[in-house]
């Protein structure tokens, strides 16, 4: 597959990309450069933050959740003001929020991780009904957040260690339920970060793989399917948009490299749709 560029805006470290089904439009974060950017139909637009950002889901129309260093909020689109749902990890000026997606019941799942990827510094959280409970400690960089649409299963990744996990969740609630299996095993390797992930309509895991200049499909039971190339080294997550949801946008990041495609998002046509993300409840 080619892919062509969405957005020439280059990030320092691209990431979280979410497309807004009542919007038509893509979301997504420069997490080095504290901003959310966003385009449509209308154009391209961003906003300034004084703290990290990396991650959204969609509450209504016209507000997002946002995952910051040190918390999560409620924004306003349109005006760009800003409320506190809940602390997250703001006594700890160590870490920064980044990867996070919203889950079937209305939950957000949210990780974080050492500004500079201090071993161990980071978790795994869930914001739900209001209360957000610590599910994974001791990670040091969290990724690869999504969940199969028939509500069986949470995935997730510390990309230092390199494996993809598969965690069983209980159908009523989406609370983790027994222990979580290893999906996916690409091992530790210098070239290669399991970076974000997003699940398709098929049961089948996108994973950006951060060095590699690619994101790969895989099968429920692990298989390889296919390989998307992107043309710079950093790819950091996908996620699916356009009206059929079978457009793949692609975040990269250029922190540390100089080609001019680093940066940019990108964006490809593929046969299989993706998935909706769910509205969070907040």
């Amino acid at each position: 597959m080619s892919v062509t560029v969405f957005s020439a805006t280059r990030c320092a470290l691209g990431e979280g990309p979410m497309w807004h089904p009542e919007r038509a439009e893509l979301f997504w974060f420069d997490i080095l450069g504290k901003r959310l950017h966003a385009k449509g139909a209308g154009g391209e637009r961003n906003w300034q933050f004084d703290e990290h950002i990396s991650a959204a889901g969609r509450i209504d129309r016209e507000t997002l959740l946002i995952a910051s260093e040190t918390g999560l909020y409620r924004f306003d689109i349109g005006s760009g003001e800003r409320s506190l749902v809940v602390a997250l990890e703001a006594d700890n000026p160590v870490t920064r929020s980044n990867d996070g997606r919203a889950d079937p019941w209305g939950g957000f799942w949210i990780g974080t991780m050492g500004k500079t990827a201090e071993r161990g510094a980071g978790a795994i959280y869930r914001f739900y009904r209001g209360e957000l409970q610590k599910l994974i400690a001791d990670v040091t960089i969290s990724n690869s957040i999504c969940f199969r649409a028939d509500r069986s299963a949470a995935f997730y990744t510390d990309t230092r260690i390199g494996r993809i996990m598969r965690q069983p969740l209980a159908a009523a609630d989406g609370w983790p339920e027994g222990e979580p299996e290893v999906f996916l095993d690409l091992g530790h390797n210098d070239a290669l970060g399991v970076d974000g992930s997003v699940m398709d309509s098929e049961g089948c895991l996108w994973n950006a793989q951060w060095g590699a200049s690619r994101v790969e499909r895989y099968a429920p039971d692990g298989r390889l399917l296919e390989t998307v190339g992107v043309p710079t080294s950093q790819a950091s997550c996908p996620a699916f948009g356009g009206d059929d949801l079978k457009t793949l946008y692609i975040t990269t990041a250029a922190d540390g490299v100089k080609d001019d495609e680093a940066g940019k998002t990108y964006g490809t046509r593929i046969d299989v749709a993706g998935l909706a993300d769910p509205e969070v409840v907040a």
